[in-house]
């Protein structure tokens, strides 16, 4: 059977850095064409990055993404990977609007382009705002096999290019994606990808971005899947990899008898399928690559880990930034930040600052300085009493008002010290905290981003006990101080606070909070799967009513299927409630 050498390159782009991301895509190949690929495969709009939004309406962008296109296939040449196709992803603009395309360039020139058919408009896509859809389906011959190329949505929708492709004939789907990371996403990934290459007939090549972008994390897990689902080869999670592999595929019993070679046309419901004859003849049989074994899946608390660690590195990194800096309580939300930062950006790059008022525990303190012993990070402690008195004295403040007044400080402190030494300030609120509102606006709520802004109260516990045990499997000091674990979580903002005064224990929160919140289930529907229903209205009610706190918190890494932000839109004036029947 005739052979082919793929090379899937899983790479971190940046939006908007066109130039540098072109010249990722040439270092990248240069490569590939080293360890002998004949095909070479980047992700969707990886010439652009992704996701552009706005970015897409200029006229100026499509054409420099155009422009790098046409330049890159020439260059690809000239460093001697003319003979290798090449398909990458990028945007384009024709009379009909702007294309989410991938070209395939083959030497010196753009043989084909393939403009994405399927186009997501649900959850963090708004692909439909932006592009128009493709009916055009290129087929090339590259060293006698058939090779066709599909976009990410492409192959979540039954139907379409894929099932069009299996019906015209190919030895092998490239399939270019960006495809976000979200909890447990591989276990619908993976079976997709097989399904899809069962219809085509032929094996599915599968290459996803890695890095970070904004609030979307890309996770890789490229893969090589046979047409009866076996796994050929799959790179890593979370971290930039070429995947080079041999693959055996029988040409020759695809090509459908109603399309003249080499350049003939079928009309198939919705898709003109095109072929161009690149190199007709086989390969001379050559020595396979030794296969690795395929990369297995993380863990999934290792994998949510990783999601974070990248999520919060490459927002920093990308936003020009070189250190951080957040208040350090004592308690589990700012250690768990603390751990995920010191990882991400290694300890210099960590600031922690302690700022402690009259309602500050001693082993709140002593639990912070612990915490940057730890890890062996920066490490101050500034009281803000004083500055806290200069408001409530003169304001006559009380109660919720002076609480609010502490936490202001604190935010004012970190974004001055900010604005001073150029750290990011981050937000170490955690999902739970967002939902119900449990957070003053600007105070705890000030910041560039919020690391764990997506992940539940419930969830911070579960991964601190994780990465603590991770630790001690290598010999090292948990970074996390076992007190910031197990005690009471308190905002300390009165005497003997407890976050039980003000909400339902956490269990159970969470539990009625995914149901509302990622279920959207209404209020009958909680009570029917058993919540109280005194418990299940006023969850609804503090949800509600939290909206414009929402709009106002920083950007965060999303790891659920339904984040605060691109995945939940609700308008912040809206007399609408959930309430009992």
């Amino acid at each position: 059977m005739p052979q082919l050498r793929l090379a899937l390159a899983q790479v971190n782009a940046t939006v908007g850095d066109i130039a540098g991301n072109k010249a990722m895509v040439l270092d990248w190949t240069r490569k590939a064409v080293q360890e002998g690929a004949h095909v070479v495969a980047f992700p969707e709009t990886v010439l652009a990055g992704y996701p552009v939004e706005d970015l897409a309406l200029r006229k100026s962008f499509a054409a420099a993404n155009r422009a790098a296109v046409d330049a890159l296939a020439v260059n690809l040449r000239e460093a001697g990977c003319g003979d290798a196709l090449v398909v990458v992803g990028h945007l384009d603009r024709d009379d009909e609007g702007l294309r989410n395309s991938a070209s395939l360039l083959h030497g010196g020139e753009v043989v084909a382009t393939y403009d994405k058919y399927h186009l997501p408009n649900y959850g963090v896509f708004d692909e439909a705002r932006y592009f128009a859809p493709g009916f055009d389906l290129p087929i090339v011959k590259l060293h006698g096999l058939d090779v066709g190329v599909v976009i990410c949505e492409d192959i979540w929708q039954n139907g379409g290019p894929v099932a069009a492709l299996g019906a015209v004939g190919v030895d092998l789907v490239v399939c270019v994606n960006s495809s976000p990371y979200e909890r447990s996403k591989d276990d619908v990934r993976m079976p997709l990808v097989a399904r899809r290459a069962a219809e085509a007939g032929a094996p599915i090549a599968y290459v996803n971005m890695v890095g970070a972008q904004d609030d979307l994390v890309f996770d890789g897990d490229s893969m090589v899947v046979g047409t009866g689902g076996e796994v050929l080869a799959r790179a890593p999670q979370f971290t930039e990899h070429l995947l080079v592999v041999d693959v055996d595929l029988p040409a020759g019993g695809h090509t459908s008898t109603t399309v003249p070679e080499p350049e003939g046309r079928l009309r198939l419901p919705a898709f003109d399928v095109t072929r161009a004859v690149l190199q007709p003849e086989p390969l001379a049989p050559y020595e396979p690559l030794p296969v690795p074994p395929p990369a297995e899946p993380l863990p999934e608390l290792a994998e949510i880990w990783s999601a974070l660690v990248i999520g919060l590195r490459d927002y920093v990194h990308k936003n020009g930034f070189g250190s951080v800096a957040f208040g350090f309580s004592g308690g589990i939300d700012s250690a768990l930040c603390a751990a995920l930062a010191a990882d991400a950006l290694g300890p210099d790059a960590l600031h922690g600052v302690a700022m402690p008022s009259e309602y500050s525990s001693e082993h709140s303190r002593s639990d912070a300085a612990e915490l940057a012993r730890r890890l062996g990070c920066h490490f101050q402690e500034i009281a803000v009493a004083d500055m806290v008195s200069a408001f409530v004295g003169p304001l006559g403040l009380t109660g919720l008002a002076e609480e609010n007044v502490q936490a202001r400080c604190r935010g004012v402190t970190l974004m001055a010290l900010s604005n001073q030494h150029g750290h990011l300030v981050l937000a170490p609120g955690n999902k739970t905290e967002l939902a119900v509102g449990y957070s003053t606006i600007y105070g705890d709520a000030v910041g560039g981003f919020a690391p764990i802004k997506d992940v539940p109260k419930t969830l911070v516990w579960e991964l601190a006990k994780w990465r603590n045990a991770e630790a001690e499997k290598r010999g090292e000091v948990p970074p996390i101080p076992e007190s910031s674990i197990t005690k009471e979580p308190s905002a300390e903002l009165r005497p003997d606070q407890t976050d039980q005064d003000s909400l339902p224990p956490y269990d159970v929160l969470d539990a009625v909070l995914d149901g509302y919140v990622a279920g959207d289930r209404d209020y009958s529907d909680l009570v029917s799967d058993g919540f109280d229903a005194d418990l299940v209205e006023r969850v609804i009610r503090m949800v509600d009513r939290a909206e414009y706190k929402r709009r106002q918190y920083p950007p965060g890494t999303k790891i659920t299927l339904k984040a605060f932000g691109r995945d939940r839109r609700l308008p912040i004036t809206n007399r609408w409630r959930e309430s009992r029947p």
